[in-house]
């Protein structure tokens, strides 16, 4: 596999599983779903978004697994267990797991078929992309439950 795949795939299982058991760290299944006054998201949702966006994303638009996206969601579901999403989250871990081994150096230049406010991409600088975003939203979930299980 190429070095910068192998590389973008332990990052994305590390996050992963590292959002996994921040999620199972919250002290109740409703917790997921709290967020402070002023905070849009709580962490129930962050972890649906980056389940969502990788199973689509590296899932459905790299490997076809036909996975269809609900991105709005992601966003309004304000309910469910730590169970559930964890599933999800391990969803988005096995896409990861059997797509980007797949990657060929050739396929990493191709550009990504989807665009980021409105720009273009090759697939490695979207890889890239989609590591920081699910490593963003990873600290946002670990500060949330921290401020949540203080409430």
């Amino acid at each position: 596999m190429n070095p910068l795949l192998e590389h973008l795939q332990a990052h994305f299982i590390k996050d992963l599983q590292a959002f996994a058991r921040e999620i199972e760290a919250f002290p109740d299944d409703s917790a997921l779903w709290r967020a402070p006054q002023g905070i849009a998201n709580p962490a129930g949702n962050l972890a649906l978004h980056v389940a969502g966006n990788l199973q689509f994303c590296v899932g459905a638009l790299l490997g076809g697994s036909g996975y269809q996206r609900d991105r709005d969601g992601e966003f309004s579901r304000r309910s469910g267990t730590r169970e559930e999403v964890v599933r999800e989250l391990d969803q988005a871990r096995r896409a990861v797991e059997t797509v980007l081994p797949r990657l060929t150096d050739a396929d990493l230049q191709k550009e990504f078929p989807l665009t980021k406010d409105g720009q273009r991409f090759p697939t490695d600088v979207f890889l890239l992309r989609l590591a920081v975003h699910l490593t963003y939203h990873l600290g946002q979930a670990n500060y949330l439950r921290r401020i949540t299980a203080q409430a």
